[in-house]
């Protein structure tokens, strides 16, 4: 048994965390704990690898053991998922403080995290692409979407003033995967979206939600709020990240000013399920007749609950959708989430020990395809998929749509 030297505990350490917490919630919540032991049972991680265990994170923090926490491997092995705070009786935002220990202590992140956020800082995205190659490769994409669909005037509008809604993607889609843009920009031409990209500030990733800093992801949530205001969009919409849908929702009212943060957010996904419901996009599911199952990103479906619309897409899109078990709010994690994909080698074999209560979960649907609206479950599912030996690949929803679409149905 340890034993807890008196004289080596900061009475004051967790007043002055909950101090510090980023949140939208009463921080006398944090003080409600039970130390009741719902969040460990809650947490699928806990036993499946060690430094899992949240009970013992809060009850170090409510001790005022701060050199063990701030020494803990616990905070960034944390994915953040937010499953410990579904199941507390009490509410307590074990993520909260996590993320608040991770940004306020002068702690750096294992791994590249931080010079993630450094580049999106300093260059406008978190993969460095110059605003060359940027405009350089919408341009090759609109090329490519002219020839795909026969139509010289299907655009991707840059900078258009007055649009319905400015269009934020994921670096991936620009550096590694622009038949990406092809194909969302397809979807946004069938249905004759009224839509544009900025020429500034586009990356929707936001890293900063991760290393805990409230300044950094302030500053990445203002270029968002400016570039709303100069061209005088009515929405801002994000492409299929978790992360950063949840980030802009969530952050433009804890990081921005009311007067600056006074715009609606919304995933693309919830454009799909407009699209569809307004009759505008026709699919031929028959395109899409591989049995599919579906991953929940925690970002999307317990922080910011988009549960339903997923799979009201899926069930229009595909022939046949098999669900994992559990899944919507209870799913569990891919491992990959609170930044861990950038925490490097030291990190990874947390990542890929979650994975595998992942593994298992695609394995018991029989399914190859696993639909997955989110880059940082993408690229871990991808790791956990070569980790484990599975014949099986992650999709993106508007993979489906794009490839199902009817164009002769065209509105």
């Amino acid at each position: 048994m340890s034993v807890i030297e008196t004289s080596r505990l900061y009475p004051n350490f967790f007043k002055e965390v909950v101090s510090k917490a980023c949140t939208l919630s009463s921080r006398d919540n944090f003080y409600q704990c039970l130390s009741c032991g719902m969040c460990s049972a809650g947490c699928p991680y806990n036993g499946v690898h060690d430094h899992a265990d949240p009970r013992k994170f809060i009850r170090m923090l409510t001790l005022g053991m701060r050199e063990e926490v701030l020494n803990s491997t616990f905070i960034w092995a944390c994915t953040q998922c937010g499953r410990c705070t579904m199941d507390c009786p009490m509410g307590v935002e074990v993520l909260t403080l996590v993320r608040t220990v991770r940004g306020n202590f002068g702690l750096r992140a294992p791994g590249f995290l931080q010079d993630v956020v450094d580049a999106q800082i300093r260059t406008g995205n978190q993969m460095e692409v110059t605003n060359e190659e940027y405009l350089e490769t919408l341009e090759w994409m609109e090329e490519e979407l002219q020839t795909e669909v026969g139509d010289p005037n299907a655009k991707i509008p840059i900078d258009k003033e007055g649009a319905d809604f400015l269009f934020l993607w994921d670096p991936r889609e620009i550096k590694y995967y622009p038949q990406d843009i092809q194909s969302i920009a397809k979807i946004m031409w069938y249905v004759g979206a009224n839509w544009t990209c900025s020429s500034r500030w586009w990356d929707a990733t936001h890293y900063a939600l991760f290393n805990g800093n409230d300044e950094e992801s302030r500053i990445i949530t203002q270029r968002y709020a400016d570039e709303v205001k100069r061209l005088k969009v009515k929405e801002l919409v994000v492409t299929e990240c978790g992360h950063a849908t949840h980030a802009n929702k969530w952050g433009l009212k804890v990081w921005l000013s009311p007067e600056d943060g006074n715009y609606p957010v919304k995933s693309i996904i919830e454009k799909y399920v407009e699209w569809f419901e307004a009759g505008l996009l026709k699919v031929d599911k028959t395109k899409n007749p591989e049995p599919i199952t579906f991953h929940d990103p925690c970002n999307t479906v317990r922080k910011q609950g988009l549960v339903n619309e997923p799979r009201y897409v899926l069930n229009k899109t595909v022939m046949e959708f098999r669900e994992m078990w559990p899944n919507g709010k209870y799913n569990y994690c891919c491992g990959g989430g609170g930044g861990l994909l950038a925490m490097g080698k030291d990190i990874y074999p947390y990542r890929m020990a979650k994975g595998k209560l992942k593994a298992d979960q695609i394995k018991a649907t029989g399914c190859k395809l696993v639909a997955c609206p989110c880059h940082n479950c993408f690229d871990q599912l991808t790791d956990i998929f070569k980790y484990y030996e599975m014949d099986c690949k992650p999709i993106h929803l508007h993979h489906l749509i794009s490839h199902a679409l009817i164009l002769e149905e065209k509105p």
